[in-house]
């Protein structure tokens, strides 16, 4: 084996489209019932690209370190909640909406199988693990919640078993009374903003490998690949309410998956790979015929 013989460089880029991830701690209203809740998040999708460095071991089988920078269009989300019908039948809503700005740093240890090489075209397969460096940045809510207006109903004060106590009074939606009698709830709304700090999270990742790499030269090689990446989870920092200058937890971004469509290069450096093995079984040498002497 020729040291360093083969050892190759790469260089990969592509776009990609993201499955819609799962926020958590992102809106103000959370004791409402989830069957009354509706979301609408995702990570917008983006491109990367990468660098890397590998060694082809046999024919067969390779393996190589990526270094790469992923950026998207960005973090967008929104839910709509109902409370529940109380009161007369009157209710609480809202709707929050929230954006960001998401990029990733990804190292991964990936093996590859070529699958054989036809017309100059080798079909290949991989996996890879590695560490993702995910940032979210710029990350804040819009909210707005509306409910009835509630006033003491003085009308109908509320005695208890004691006739001497004083009298309560029902906390009851205000209504309105226009000229023919029509009752009309009055509703108020409240409108809340929170801007988050920016946060880079660390998260474990994974990817599977599929695609077809084409021999310009026995040197250089072209690929056209498809790659699954899971980049595990990322965070924003603490919340803080322009209202009321609180501080209050971040949002967590789980289950953030891509699907890359890459173009990448491959340049051996040159030298062998590997000497072949020696065969199994010797080749076949017919036996020596008799020996034939002369007097």
């Amino acid at each position: 084996m020729e040291v360093g013989g083969g050892w190759y460089l790469r260089g990969d880029v592509g776009a990609s489209v993201y499955d819609r991830a799962k926020y958590s701690t992102s809106y103000d209203y959370a004791g409402y019932p989830e069957a009354n809740r509706s979301y609408g998040n995702e990570v917008g999708g983006g491109g990367f690209a990468g660098v890397g460095v590998g060694y082809q071991f046999t024919p067969f089988l390779r393996g190589d370190v990526t270094g790469e920078y992923r950026y998207s269009t960005g973090l967008r989300g929104s839910e709509y909640y109902r409370g529940p019908d109380y009161d007369n039948g009157l209710g609480s809503y809202g709707i929050n909406k929230s954006s960001g700005h998401f990029d990733s740093a990804v190292v991964l240890a990936n093996a590859y199988f070529d699958l054989g090489t036809w017309y100059g075209i080798t079909p290949f397969i991989g996996a890879g693990a590695g560490y993702a460096f995910n940032h979210v940045s710029g990350y804040g809510t819009n909210g707005q919640f509306t409910s009835p207006t509630y006033a003491y109903d003085y009308g109908n004060p509320q005695y208890g078993g004691c006739p001497c106590a004083p009298p309560t009074y029902n906390y009851t939606p205000t209504y309105t009374v226009d000229a023919n009698g029509n009752a009309t709830p009055v509703y108020n709304s409240q409108a809340t903003t929170k801007s988050y700090k920016d946060k880079t999270t660390g998260s474990f990742a994974w990817a599977l490998h599929a695609g077809l790499a084409y021999n310009v030269t026995d040197a250089f090689k072209v690929e056209l690949a498809y790659r699954y990446l899971n980049l595990g989870h990322a965070s924003t920092g603490a919340s803080f309410s322009t209202c009321c200058g609180e501080a209050g937890a971040g949002v967590k971004i789980k289950d953030i998956e891509a699907h890359d469509v890459k173009i990448g290069v491959r340049y051996l450096l040159g030298g062998l790979v590997a000497a072949p093995l020696p065969p199994l079984v010797p080749d076949y040498q017919p036996a020596p015929g008799p020996l034939v002497r002369k007097y």
